[in-house]
């Protein structure tokens, strides 16, 4: 026994249980979440019931759990002797839907209290775009020359779609005409107002601005009129519909984005309706304060700040550990740097916020504002928290990870490797651009993969300097400059922490908050495999140079 220990077997043994079980845990954590989130996009069944008073009830399970009977006030007059006996009674979470009008999503009532449990096949889900989903059964479509109610499930399949037609008409007209005009306009205010801050604003000059604002306005009044008309179109139909209660309602047609029958699809049916939603989940703009809708915007400012991180990380991290490693001298000051560099891993990510705010909002960005663009003054432009700060805030943050990992990149570079290419004549400069950096490129891009990793999940230092609960716009669009690093942005890691904190209706939501952290997962780790893709490709090139 004694041999065996003092052979130090046990602690492998015991180092590989811990990998083990690390491993399992992570696995089984991401399993869980994966499980929860995209489960909600799966058509529950529509039950209806009656309770204790004879009223329907219709809706979906949500959840179930077991509840002490002795918790329960007047248990012995709500529940039967079997159940009392028993000792724990049944409570189910039941989704109603239908939030205008029940005021609430969710009822909480004793299994005993629900009887005649059925699954009809005419009750229906309609998604709406606000108020959530209804439940219910369709009567009929009244159009404006008249209700319709023969062969409605096709019929309205063929009007949601010519909505979303309209729709999209309604949004190109204000993307592509409406923004662009009131660009336009912006434009020559503020030229003009440069014009004038400068002194070389003339009458003649100020009746030329005048005219063109006249005919921009001209064109604004056009598009505003077809665009009440595309709406007045959009509104022209509503779908009648029966709730639980059997009384009649109706929902205008430009509210409703799909339906389906859950209690009367097949499997095949469903994985369909499935792989719909998840896309319509990756794909559209969030609705409903962030709890319904997709996470587009979101995805896009989170890839977005990652890849102008990684540009402004990499350079400065790379030149700052070169410098380190092979021209600077083993003093007192490289010594300091070198624990200046580690002490900065350490330093709270909030902190690093406040510091972008005061220094890169507030100092340079505002800097920026009074010489460029004075004319916007007071209004800031770069002296407000935007896309450009959180990925410099980001940069500084990440910065420590990437110069350690380079500089433990150079020191696995053999010296013989630098004489050799020294002794056939080249400078220091060409062997360090030919030689040492593409043998310390796997390396550089594990660093750069540490510093996606953590940069992708950080939130804190992101509410400081430019992240917000819903942007307006993505910053890439068709207007000069393409690309508007000062405007804010969505990102996946505080739309997590918006959904599940801070949004009025966090039961309806929750699933949500599972399907966004798998989704910011799934998008870290797909950053991730990227980089080691290059990583192991860059390794197996230079493997012959000495690089293990």
């Amino acid at each position: 026994m004694f041999k065996w220990l003092k052979s130090g077997a046990p602690w492998v043994w015991l180092t590989g249980g811990a990998v083990s079980i690390s491993l399992i845990s992570v696995l089984g954590l991401l399993l869980l979440i994966g499980w929860k989130g995209l489960t909600y996009f799966w058509p529950a069944p529509l039950y209806q019931w009656q309770d204790d008073n004879g009223k329907a009830l219709m809706g979906q399970i949500y959840s179930k759990s077991w509840v002490p009977t002795h918790n329960i006030p007047d248990a012995d007059k709500l529940l039967p002797t079997e159940v009392l006996a028993a000792g724990k009674v049944g409570r189910l979470s039941i989704k109603v839907a239908n939030r205008d009008l029940y005021g609430v999503d969710f009822v909480s009532l004793l299994a005993p209290q629900l009887k005649l449990q059925t699954t009809p096949a005419d009750l229906v889900v309609l998604e709406r775009t606000r108020g959530g989903d209804f439940f219910g059964r369709i009567i009929a479509l009244k159009t404006p020359d008249g209700a319709i109610t023969t062969d409605l499930n096709t019929l309205l399949k063929l009007e949601i779609q010519q909505v979303k037609l309209t729709r999209e008409q309604i949004d190109d007209t204000i993307q592509r005409k409406i923004r662009g005009l009131n660009h336009q306009l912006e434009a020559l205010r503020l030229k003009q107002r440069r014009d004038s801050l400068n002194g070389e604003l003339s009458e003649e000059l100020t009746h030329r601005y005048e005219q063109q604002v006249s005919i921009i306005h001209q064109q604004l009044n056009q598009s505003e009129g077809e665009l009440d008309a595309l709406r007045n179109e959009l509104s022209s139909k509503t779908l009648i519909v029966e709730d639980m209660r059997g009384e009649k309602v109706e929902i205008g047609l430009n509210r409703i984005l799909d339906f389906w029958y859950p209690n009367n699809m097949s499997f095949a049916d469903k994985l369909v309706h499935w792989s719909g939603q998840v896309w319509k989940f990756l794909s559209d703009d969030p609705r409903e304060s962030n709890s319904e809708g997709g996470v587009f915007p979101a995805i896009f400012g989170t890839v977005l700040l990652v890849i102008i991180m990684s540009i402004m990380v990499m350079p400065l991290g790379v030149l700052v550990a070169v410098y380190l490693h092979e021209y600077a001298e083993n003093n007192a000051l490289t010594r300091m740097i070198r624990v200046g560099v580690i002490n900065l891993a350490g330093v709270p990510s909030i902190v690093y916020g406040v510091f972008g705010l005061g220094f890169f909002v507030y100092t340079i960005g505002g800097s920026i504002d009074s010489l460029f663009y004075a004319e916007r003054l007071p209004a800031p432009t770069f002296g407000t928290p935007g896309l450009l700060w959180s990925a410099l805030t980001l940069a500084i943050l990440t910065l420590p990870v990437v110069i350690v990992a380079t500089e433990e990149g150079l020191n696995r570079i053999p010296v013989s490797a630098r004489h050799g290419s020294l002794a056939l004549g080249a400078t220091q400069s060409e062997t360090l651009w030919r030689i040492v950096l593409p043998m310390a490129s796997p390396a550089i891009i594990t660093g750069l993969i540490l510093a996606v990793a953590r940069a992708a999940g950080e939130v804190a230092p992101l509410m400081l300097v430019g992240v917000v609960k819903l942007a307006s716009s993505l910053p890439i669009d068709s207007q000069f400059p393409f690309l508007h690093l000062e405007r804010k942005f969505m990102h996946l890691g505080f739309h997590i922490y918006d959904v599940g904190f801070q949004t009025s209706n966090i039961e309806a939501a929750r699933p949500l908050v599972y399907a966004t952290s798998f989704l910011l997962v799934t998008v870290v780790v797909g950053l991730n495999l990227t980089a080691i893709a290059i990583r192991n490709n860059l390794r197996e090139k230079y493997r012959t140079l000495g690089q293990d």
